[in-house]
């Protein structure tokens, strides 16, 4: 994986921090630092994507009113109908 430099502009208390997660051991350098916010920031912003497919779904087709074992005994149903069982 390459690296690309960057300059960036941080605020008084951020640097602040910065520096605390780096004096306490959890980081080597602020690059590490701030590779790993943007890490969990991508994480955030994947999971946020599914939760709003997950409610556009709910609100599209209603709630589940299912039991899990129901739900299982359907699934067989189609299962065997299509063939695959």
């Amino acid at each position: 994986m390459t690296a690309t430099r960057a300059s960036l502009s941080i605020s008084a208390p951020n640097e602040e921090w910065i520096q605390g997660q780096i004096s306490s051991g959890e980081y080597a350098s602020r690059s590490e630092v701030v590779n790993d916010l943007i890490r969990r920031a991508r994480e955030i912003e994947l999971i946020r994507q599914r939760l709003i497919a997950a409610e556009d779904s709910v609100a599209e087709h209603g709630w589940v009113n299912k039991t899990p074992e129901q739900m299982l005994a359907g699934f067989k149903v189609k299962a065997q109908k299509s063939g695959a069982l």
